[in-house]
């Protein structure tokens, strides 16, 4: 069977336009112990100012479900005239990782959808049978051709620059719990073929914290076809420095396709995020790139501001729009990790 990339099929960058977010409803209690009642507020307006410029699809358990989050967009008001809602029961909330990697060719007009296995991060979160189930479900829903390549991959794992490459992580995808009978050069080969892009590179680690094992949209992410922002920590004693600056210093040496060198723009890190003493993987990088606007993680921090201006101005033609992520972050991630974007033709 031939692959996507033969066929014609690749995945765009982020900042090409989308005919919808999608999303898989919060639900899962365990994954936000004793404050999950306190996500959906930032959740709702996350959902809300995505929905002013695309539609947001969200997958919700059954009728119950759905009034529910209805109920909730209502105490924000918002218009829920771009908002649908898709009977896919769902272990959790990660649509970043669980959900639809949507392809296009645009010479034939069609998109299809690669069913990348999904095992909850190295099966550290049973169960997940719902979740890797979405794929197929909306590939079926809306009648597009599904690949599926048969590995572990993850839509937070990887970054594209919307000229053939993509970046990566050596601590996600070459850990053994994900792909152990796979090694870098096959890993590679599976991503270049099923996303029909033409060079992969990589930087060695994530943040602390980060139950993913180092995914990209927490470090660095691709702003436009030459540029990456990246987070660095400032402060020369937390865990995390060296963390920043070894992936700085690959970055560095990275060579595109054309074979110029990044732009890089530095991005702080908040302040640590601590709950019930556990440091949590907060990042200014788990922003999502709508239509619009530019949606980014904010942690009552002195840095918030720092942060959202330096992501303002690397997207001139796009809304920046910070939206407190404190509560969500204790479920180990955030708007980027709970999103997946479904471009246009």
């Amino acid at each position: 069977m031939k692959t996507p990339k033969q066929l014609g099929y690749y995945f765009p960058a982020e900042w090409e336009k989308h005919d919808a977010m999608w999303l898989s409803w919060i639900h899962n209690e365990d994954s936000f112990p004793g404050t999950i009642h306190k996500v959906y507020p930032y959740y709702c307006e996350f959902i809300k100012e995505v929905s002013k410029s695309e539609m947001v699809r969200i997958n919700v358990a059954d009728e119950t479900m759905k009034q529910f989050a209805i109920r909730e967009l209502q105490k924000i008001n918002t218009d829920l005239q771009n908002i649908e809602f898709y009977f896919n029961p769902t272990n959790d909330a990660w649509c970043r990782d669980h959900g639809p990697a949507f392809l296009v060719n645009k010479e034939k007009n069609k998109k299809a959808i690669v069913n990348w296995n999904y095992n909850a991060w190295g099966n550290k979160y049973p169960p997940f049978d719902l979740d890797n189930e979405i794929p197929t479900r909306i590939a079926q829903e809306f009648d597009l051709e599904v690949f599926s390549p048969n590995i572990i991959m993850e839509g937070g794992s990887v970054e594209f620059n919307g000229k053939g490459t993509i970046l990566t992580s050596r601590s996600c995808l070459l850990n053994k719990n994900r792909n152990p009978h796979l090694n870098q050069d096959k890993i590679e080969n599976y991503l270049l073929d099923y996303y029909g892009q033409e060079q992969v590179v990589w930087v060695s680690d994530g943040i602390v914290g980060d139950d993913t094992d180092g995914h990209i949209d927490d470090t660095v992410r691709f702003v436009n076809h030459n540029t990456v922002l990246t987070v660095v920590e400032e402060n020369k004693s937390d865990e995390n420095y060296e963390i920043l600056q070894q992936n700085l210093r690959e970055l560095k040496q990275i060579r595109l396709l054309n074979d110029d060198y990044l732009n890089i723009v530095e991005l702080p890190m908040p302040k640590p995020v601590v709950y019930e003493g556990q440091r949590l993987p907060a990042s200014y990088a788990n922003f999502y790139i709508a239509n619009h606007a530019v949606i980014v993680p904010t942690f009552r921090c002195s840095n918030d501001d720092k942060a959202l201006q330096i992501i303002q101005d690397c997207f001139k033609n796009r809304k920046v729009v910070g939206i407190d992520s404190t509560e969500i972050i204790w479920g180990l991630g955030s708007f980027h990790c709970l999103s997946q974007q479904e471009p246009s033709l």
